[in-house]
């Protein structure tokens, strides 16, 4: 009996290993809160926008060339390559000879919520859920990763252990609460009664949400119509002298309109995240979220397929 006992036990315990070993690669893989702008988070942002298009592979040749697009030196892209291969993002994998990266096929379900979430139709909240958890202090490691997930998605702090989001994201939070373990509740389809601007105000920080908007905004607004490609790290001389904005040609290269695209979308990609649909009739009139959103939506227009055929071109290198 004794050792039918420790038998089970240890089987209970590889169980929970594994299933904390799982949701600790699905954190690594999704990293949530990566912030945009350093030489990892670009490349993943090349991975999910031009490499699916291209057939899901390229040259590690072609990476260190697509990376120096965006001036980023050679040594330091292949450290980011071999960080999103840790991470479960990237596989290496030989072609015909040729040494690359593929797009791990686990990380699929991972780039597609992404996809769903950067450019998917912007649904203001109608409806929301609620999250309540309540842990334990030797599950304080538990309660931490629940709430960074939960803020990662774009949810907002009610008080301690209940938190909001629009009800667009009710199965991204009861993913949420799944991966974190512990035990906690979900509330689906509520209505807010009373002041819901006053509730945005408390629930989610409004200041730093609208910073992300006007930052948006201040950097690429120039890169409409492709005007103003110039000013930007990683676009000066791709030869767009004499270009005319406004949609009235195309820019004389394609390298310029990668290195714009991959850098307007690695800032965007936060930005759906932080400001998850919250509704404009409980924001300040003066709320940038709209001509953000409308500006992104512009430029995927004019430079994406653009970038795509640039990151084609150079993947085989």
């Amino acid at each position: 009996m004794t050792s039918e006992r420790a038998v089970a036990t240890a089987v209970t315990a590889a169980t929970s290993a594994r299933a904390a070993a799982s949701r600790e690669n699905l954190a690594a893989r999704e990293d949530l809160e990566a912030r945009s702008g350093s030489a990892t988070a670009l490349l993943r942002t090349v991975v999910g926008a031009v490499l699916r298009p291209i057939g899901g592979w390229l040259s590690a040749s072609g990476a260190v060339a697509l990376m120096a697009s965006l001036d980023v030196p050679a040594a330091t892209t292949r450290s980011s390559l071999a960080r999103l291969c840790a991470r479960g993002v990237l596989v290496r994998e030989q072609r015909e000879g040729v040494a690359g990266y593929a797009i791990d096929p686990a990380a699929l379900p991972m780039l597609e919520r992404g996809d769903a979430r950067i450019f998917g139709p912007r649904q203001e909240a109608e409806r929301w859920c609620l999250v309540s958890f309540s842990f334990p202090e030797h599950q304080r490691s538990l309660r931490h990763r629940l709430r960074s997930r939960l803020s990662a998605l774009g949810c907002g702090t009610v008080a301690d252990g209940l938190w909001i989001a629009p009800a667009a994201l009710e199965s991204e939070v009861a993913e949420a609460m799944e991966a974190a373990g512990g035990s906690a509740t979900l509330f689906g389809e509520a209505a807010v009664r009373g002041d819901l601007a006053a509730g945005l105000a408390r629930w989610y920080d409004l200041p730093a949400i609208r910073a992300l908007h006007d930052s948006f905004l201040s950097r690429f607004s120039g890169l409409d119509g492709f005007s103003g490609l110039d000013g930007f790290p990683g676009l000066d001389g791709f030869g767009l002298d004499g270009f005319e904005p406004d949609g009235a040609a195309a820019p004389a290269d394609d390298r310029a309109a990668f290195a714009a695209w991959i850098r307007a979308l690695d800032e965007w990609r936060v930005i759906p995240y932080r400001d998850p649909g919250l509704p404009a009739s409980a924001l300040p009139d003066d709320w940038p979220g709209a001509a953000s959103a409308a500006l992104f939506d512009r430029l995927r227009r004019e430079l994406e397929p653009r970038a795509v055929r640039h990151a084609a071109l150079s993947s085989a290198r």
